[in-house]
């Protein structure tokens, strides 16, 4: 495991293709004693936005350890009327504090006229709302001073009127943003045991060299459909869909996503360790 965080560079140099997990807090104690074979933590931005003190020096002494990248759920990419100012000051603010080497936020909207959702809600995929979310990530982007990387949604609906699929909508944000992708797996599972969405057409379809994280985790089968709960291991077709998209779009740092249901620390730790293996495999493979 690297511990020196010079190793990484900063956001302007990638990360190695490294596998860790999702920090939730109930493990930080674990991790903080057993110090486990993994290289990276990744945390919910909004988490981190009223830290107690003593919380915020704990994760640094982590993140001397450990590539720190956030992941946010909050700034509703999609927002027709723009970013809501609150919510990227106090992102700003996080990113400047804790430095990590990657941030990243979902291709959704979840905030209209001041309302805010508790979802993420899949947008429609067309011209328009590719202006709206370009000059979004944009802004962010601005504010924030690096790129973002912006990751594909589990969706529970369609819109008849999509004028593209996601891969040409996410390629096209990339093209006018110079932004990052964040590819999650079962996601892109997930829609596919929904609506019989390809996998493969979505990893042939978006920009190799902007793909800069993958997440796994294991989804729940809900009254019929298929639900992104995070509470679950990591599925089998999911792990082959990871060795499919490593083999197309090539290596990137990859997280294992857990928040619900929680297990041991172990358990997470095992399949980032699994997930290491696939990445070592391409390497040595290459």
């Amino acid at each position: 495991m690297l511990r020196d965080r010079a190793a990484y560079g900063d956001f302007k140099h990638p990360i190695p293709a490294q596998a860790g997990i999702g920090l939730r807090f109930p493990h930080l104690v674990d991790i903080e004693t057993t110090k486990p074979s993994i290289y990276g933590l990744e945390i919910h931005s909004e988490n981190l936005f009223s830290l107690a003190p003593a919380i915020a020096r704990r994760l640094d002494a982590l993140r001397d350890q450990y590539w720190l990248s956030l992941h946010g759920v909050g700034l509703s990419l999609g927002s027709a009327d723009g970013l809501d100012a609150e919510h990227l000051r106090r992102l700003v603010a996080v990113v400047d504090r804790y430095q990590p080497v990657m941030v990243s936020e979902h291709l959704c909207w979840n905030r209209a006229e001041n309302i805010t959702l508790p979802d993420l809600l899949p947008l429609p995929l067309t011209r328009e709302t590719l202006g709206i979310v370009a000059a979004n990530v944009d802004a962010a982007q601005t504010a924030l001073r690096r790129p973002i990387a912006v990751e594909n949604i589990s969706a529970y609906l369609q819109y008849e009127y999509d004028e593209m699929d996601e891969a040409e909508f996410l390629s096209q944000v990339v093209r006018r943003t110079g932004c990052k992708l964040l590819v999650d797996l079962n996601n892109l599972h997930v829609n596919a045991l929904n609506f019989g969405v390809a996998p493969q057409r979505f990893l042939n379809g978006v920009p190799a060299h902007a793909v800069a994280e993958y997440h796994l985790a294991g989804p729940s089968e809900v009254g019929g459909a298929w639900i992104d709960t995070h509470a679950t291991p990591v599925p089998e077709p999911v792990w082959a869909l990871y060795a499919q998209a490593v083999a197309t779009l090539g290596a990137a740092p990859t997280i294992i996503e857990w928040d619900q249901d929680l297990p041991p620390l172990a358990t997470l730790v095992d399949e980032a360790q699994r997930a290491q293996a696939v990445l070592l495999a391409y390497a040595n493979a290459a």
